[in-house]
């Protein structure tokens, strides 16, 4: 991929997570952490800008050392996929009503078999 493409992708990245810090089901890190690997590729240094943010900088240090997540991101998605997995059932017709709590299930127990941070 050219590096036009991967600082387009981080741009993307980067305002989904932006939109997350205000979306409550919108999950802002993992997509920063997103923005810095694909800035990384596109423009190295505006993933120096990420990596050094006092914010989000942490994060994506831990994650790319040990693969680690906080205990408190960890609670946050699952609260997420809870809530997410209610509505889904609540107000999907069958069989789709079974798509959220399926992935829930599957995202968490990887997310839960993560290094804390």
């Amino acid at each position: 991929m050219t590096p036009l493409i991967w600082r387009i992708a981080g741009l993307a990245a980067l305002a989904l997570g932006a939109l997350g810090a205000f979306l409550p089901l919108l999950p802002t890190v993992p997509l920063v952490i997103l923005a810095a690997f694909c800035f990384a590729r596109g423009q190295p240094a505006w993933e120096a800008r990420l990596v050094a943010d006092p914010r989000f900088g942490p994060h994506i240090q831990r994650w790319r050392e040990r693969g680690a997540v906080s205990r408190k991101g960890k609670v946050a998605a699952t609260v997420a996929f809870a809530v997410s997995s209610a509505v889904s059932v609540v107000a999907a017709p069958w069989p789709w009503l079974l798509a959220t709590p399926i992935a829930a299930v599957v995202c968490l127990s990887w997310l839960w078999t993560r290094p804390e941070a």
